[in-house]
């Protein structure tokens, strides 16, 4: 497996309009994004890169969205996605579109989106599919210097190892197809060859797990503990005997 860390990325596209058929991967994006949006709540929504800024996100819950990147001219806050300025545990939610691809260390994005993340915040990833016909084209010599194909393509099972590590639960997945001449995407392939779509989005939330123990393992332990403690107490009984003869 190669290593997530790489050298500086060349080429990094500012918006999805320097991408081929970008902007259709972009409405495609948005679609798709749009019914877990509407159940996302809280007060704050990052919305990390100039790609995340150019999703639409008006129907969100979360009504203060703030978008953050190094350079751009739809961003509120300009600094690096690898340090974050803002306070740990305050933001309710964070989106990532294709943040992690042109990213030249995503270990330092999502310990950082981690960081600043709530307890049960979202995160929301998206890229492509190594494994589509445009995951494909990284294996042209000279085209994979080209954006898109110059982008950093990591599998599902790749980023959702990543998450597990961090202790998030993702709670939907999906890979579908976009075709440059249909903003409604390749039902076809969506529908019966998921796994081949072009782009994927991964949905998870950060949790934690309780230091005091439930009720129900607490009495389970008890349990296990009764017999070795009626053992003990009639060890000593005994003794207590075999002194006083």
């Amino acid at each position: 497996m190669k290593p997530a860390k790489t050298r500086q990325i060349r080429h990094v596209p500012q918006s999805w309009s320097e991408i081929p058929w970008g902007e259709f991967y972009r409405d495609a994006l948005t679609q798709h994004l749009q019914p877990r949006l509407d159940k996302m709540y809280g007060f704050h929504l990052l919305k990390i890169g100039n790609l995340s800024a150019e999703i639409d996100t008006e129907n969100c819950a979360i009504s203060h969205q703030v978008n953050v990147g190094l350079s751009g001219n739809d961003l509120h806050v300009k600094a690096d996605p690898m340090s974050l300025p803002f306070e740990s545990k305050s933001v309710d939610a964070c989106l990532l579109a294709h943040s992690l691809a042109w990213s030249s260390d995503p270990h330092r994005i999502l310990r950082e989106v981690d960081r600043v993340l709530i307890d049960d915040g979202w995160m929301i990833i998206s890229g492509f599919n190594p494994f589509s016909v445009l995951g494909m084209g990284k294996l042209i010599p000279g085209l994979h210097r080209r954006v898109p194909w110059n982008s950093r393509m990591f599998t599902q099972m790749r980023l959702m190892d990543w998450l597990g590590l961090l202790n998030y639960e993702v709670v939907q997945r999906t890979r579908f197809q976009v075709l440059p001449w249909n903003r409604q995407g390749g039902k076809v392939i969506s529908t019966h060859f998921p796994a081949l779509g072009c782009l994927s989005i991964i949905v998870a939330r950060k949790r934690t797990f309780p230091l005091i123990m439930n009720p129900a393992k607490k009495a389970a332990v008890n349990r296990r503990l009764s017999p070795a403690v009626g053992a003990t107490r009639q060890f000593r009984s005994r003794q207590r005997h075999q002194d006083s003869d």
